[in-house]
C-alpha cells in the first residue's frame, strides 16, 4: 500500500484528526540524501508533520514551509509541503552521528537548543510566519506546541520513525488530533486519556495498523468518521527550467567566470538532491538570456 493521509472528525466535529503511512515517502528522503539513521529520524518526522499539515490547508496553490533552526550537530532541517499531499525537504548535514540514547534514536540530541519556523505562503500579499522555541527537539512534542502557542488550537501531535538493521526505513507515520473551542469536558478527558494509554506511533505501524487504525485508538470510545483519505509522497517541482532561471539570476559576471573555467558544471537541488548538468555552451547561452 503506497502512503495515504487520512482526515476524520469525532464528536460532532468537536475533534478533527489526521494520520498517515508516511513510509515510502521518508525512505524515497533517505534514499536521496543518504541520511544517518539519526538524520533521517529527524528528516522523517518533520516530513511526516508536514505533509499533514499541508493537507489541512484549503487551496491548491498552498504552500507550508517547516524550518527548524537548531545549535545541534544536525546543522537544520527545512521542508515544504503543498495541500495535495507533495512534501519534499533535506537536512544541513546529513551524515549527523550520535549514540543511541535509552535504546532509541537521539533525534532531540541532534537538533538540539533552536527554533522551528512555520511559514504558510496562502496567495496573501505576506506569507503567515509563526516561530516557537524548540521544546525538546523530538519533533512532535515541538509541533504539538506550536499548535497551542502560535495558533491556539490545543493538539497532540505523534510521529515515529522505525529504521531497519540495514538503515532502511521499517515504518514511518503519525497523528495530529486537534480539539475545536467549543469541545465539552467529558469528551476533552476521554481523548487525554485514551493519548496517555495508546502506544508509540512506530509500535503501531510495525504492528500493521493503518492510518484509519491508528486514528482508531487515538479517537476510541468516539464515533469516528473519515471524511477523506490523499495520497502522500516525496515529491520535488525541481526541473532542468527551474534551475536555469536560478543560474540567469546569478547574474552576467557569475556565468562569465564559470564559462571561463571551460568545465561542465552541476547544479544540485537542496530538495531532492538531483543533479543538473550544464555544458559550457549551455552557460553560454543563459549568460545571453541574462542581458
Amino acid at each position: 500500500m503506497s502512503d495515504y493521509i487520512v482526515r476524520a472528525t469525532a464528536a460532532n466535529a468537536q475533534i478533527r484528526a489526521f494520520a498517515v503511512d508516511s513510509t515510502e515517502l521518508v525512505e524515497e528522503a533517505r534514499r536521496r540524501h543518504n541520511t544517518s539513521p539519526v538524520g533521517t529520524a529527524a528528516l522523517g518526522r518533520l516530513l511526516t508533520g508536514a505533509v499533514m499539515m499541508g493537507s489541512m490547508m484549503k487551496n491548491p496553490s498552498d504552500m507550508l514551509t517547516l524550518q527548524v533552526k537548531c545549535a545541534g550537530p544536525i546543522g537544520g532541517m527545512t521542508v515544504t509541503a503543498d495541500s495535495k499531499g507533495n512534501v519534499k525537504g533535506y537536512v544541513n548535514n546529513p551524515d549527523v552521528m550520535l549514540p543511541p540514547k535509552n535504546g532509541k534514536l537521539d533525534v532531540g540530541g541532534a537538533l538540539g537548543a533552536g527554533f522551528l519556523n512555520v511559514i504558510k505562503d496562502m496567495g496573501l500579499k505576506e506569507p503567515y510566519c509563526g516561530q516557537t522555541v524548540l521544546k525538546t527537539g523530538e519533533i512532535a512534542e515541538d509541533l504539538t506546541y506550536y499548535f497551542a502557542a502560535s495558533e491556539q488550537v490545543p493538539s497532540s501531535v505523534g510521529l515515529g520513525v522505525l529504521m531497519e538493521k540495514d538503515n532502511t526505513v521499517r515504518c514511518a507515520g503519525g497523528f495530529i488530533v486537534q480539539v475545536m473551542p467549543f469541545i465539552e469536558e467529558e469528551a476533552l478527558g476521554r481523548l487525554e486519556e485514551n493519548i496517555q494509554e495508546i502506544p508509540p506511533v512506530t509500535t503501531m505501524l510495525d504492528g500493521g495498523h493503518t492510518p484509519q487504525e491508528m486514528l482508531g485508538q487515538v479517537l476510541k470510545g468516539f464515533d469516528m468518521e473519515v471524511t477523506d483519505t490523499l495520497a502522500a509522497q516525496f515529491n520535488c517541482s525541481c526541473s532542468k527550467e527551474r534551475i536555469e532561471k536560478a543560474i540567469i539570476s546569478i547574474g552576467k559576471k557569475d556565468i562569465q567566470s564559470m564559462i571561463n573555467d571551460g568545465e561542465d558544471i552541476e547544479v544540485k537541488c537542496h530538495f531532492c538532491n538531483t543533479a543538473y548538468q550544464y555544458s559550457v555552451d549551455e552557460l553560454k547561452v543563459l549568460l545571453e538570456k541574462s542581458h
